[in-house]
C-alpha cells in the first residue's frame, strides 16, 4: 500500500479512497476478507480518519460492508447480483472493445500482448493477485484505448464489486480466465469491431464461468445450513 504521509486532508482522504478502489478492482481483497481500519492506517502511514471515510464511502457504493467499526469485511455476491452485473458489463466493455478495435495503433496491441505475456507467467506460477492485477489492466486498456473516459469511470464502480470476485476464482479458473482475450488482440489487429465486441462478450460469458460456478455452490452451501 502506499503512504500518503505529506497530503493536506481534502487529498488524503482522496488519495486513500482511491488507493482502496485499486485494491479491489485489481483483487487484493477477496470475499469474506475483514478489513481493520487500524491495520489500514498502519499501512498507509495515516490516521484512522481518512481510512474509517473511505470504508464509509465505499459501503455506500456497496463495495463493502460495514457492520460496525470491529465487523468491516468484503461482501459475497448473490447469484442475481452478479448476473445484473455481468449483463450490464457485456454492454458496456462490448461497446468498449467495439471502439478500441476502430482506434487501435500497433503500440496499443503491442502494450495488450504484453499484459497477456505476463498473465500467462503469473498463472504459471499460481501468483493470483498478479493474475488479477493483469486481467484487470487488460480489461480497461479497452475504454482507454477507445478514449472513452466517461465509460471508463462507470466501469469503475462496477469493477469494485467484480475485483474480489475474480480475485477469488482466478487460479482455480485456469486458461478459462485469459484464453479469450487472445482473440480480442485479433479482431482490434483486424480493425474488426464486431468481432472485437463478440470477443469481449465471451470472456465476460465464458470465461467468468468459474466465478459463477463458485457463487452458486457458495448458495447451495448456505441452503443447506438453513
Amino acid at each position: 500500500m502506499p503512504e500518503f504521509a505529506t497530503l493536506d486532508h481534502e487529498s488524503l482522504s482522496s488519495a486513500v479512497y482511491g488507493a482502496l478502489c485499486d485494491a479491489l478492482i485489481q483483487g487484493r481483497f477477496q470475499p469474506g476478507d475483514r478489513l481493520k481500519i487500524r491495520d489500514l492506517a498502519e499501512q498507509f502511514g495515516t490516521s484512522v480518519t481518512p481510512i474509517r471515510d473511505a470504508i464509509l464511502r465505499l459501503a455506500n457504493e456497496e463495495a463493502i460492508t460495514f457492520r460496525s467499526p470491529r465487523d468491516i469485511r468484503i461482501p459475497s455476491m448473490s447469484e442475481s447480483r452478479y448476473r445484473e452485473i455481468r449483463a450490464i458489463r457485456v454492454k458496456l466493455e462490448g461497446l468498449a472493445a467495439e471502439t478500441a478495435a476502430q482506434v487501435a495503433t500497433s503500440a496499443d496491441i503491442d502494450c495488450l500482448e504484453q499484459i497477456l505475456r505476463d498473465n500467462e507467467r503469473a498463472i504459471a506460477d499460481g501468483d493470483r493477485l498478479k493474475g488479477t492485477q493483469l486481467n484487470q489492466a487488460f480489461h480497461f486498456m479497452l475504454p482507454e484505448i477507445a478514449g472513452l473516459p466517461v465509460l471508463n469511470g462507470i466501469l469503475r464502480r462496477l469493477w469494485l464489486q467484480m475485483g474480489p470476485l475474480i480475485s477469488d476464482a482466478y487460479i482455480p479458473g485456469g486458461r478459462a480466465m485469459i484464453d479469450h482475450h487472445y482473440p480480442v488482440i485479433e479482431a482490434l489487429k483486424r480493425h474488426d469491431s464486431a468481432a472485437a465486441c463478440m470477443a469481449i462478450v465471451d470472456d465476460i460469458l465464458l470465461g467468468g464461468k468459474p466465478i459463477l460456478e463458485r457463487i452458486e455452490r457458495e448458495e447451495r452451501l448456505q441452503m443447506m445450513r438453513v
